[in-house]
């Protein structure tokens, strides 16, 4: 509970600029595919440790699995 709380505020407030409504759709979308998320974040966090930005390495992840977010958020 307490984990789930402090995520969602990490979350909100690397999302800030983005409207209330696509806030929300993230949110929820990542609270249902907690799994693949978090295969995606240690995606990004490698290429980060091999000396890749973190925008350029969560760019080229996010690139890699695309079909997948998109099927997500239909």
């Amino acid at each position: 509970m307490l984990q789930n709380f402090l995520f969602r505020s990490l979350l909100k407030s690397k999302l800030k600029s983005l409207p209330q409504v696509e806030q929300d759709k993230i949110l929820d979308l990542v609270q249902k595919n907690p799994d693949f998320f978090g295969t995606i974040a240690k995606k990004i966090e490698e290429r980060v440790k091999r000396g890749e930005g973190q925008e350029s390495a969560a760019l080229a992840v996010m690139q890699e699995h695309q079909a997948e977010i998109q099927q997500m958020m239909k």
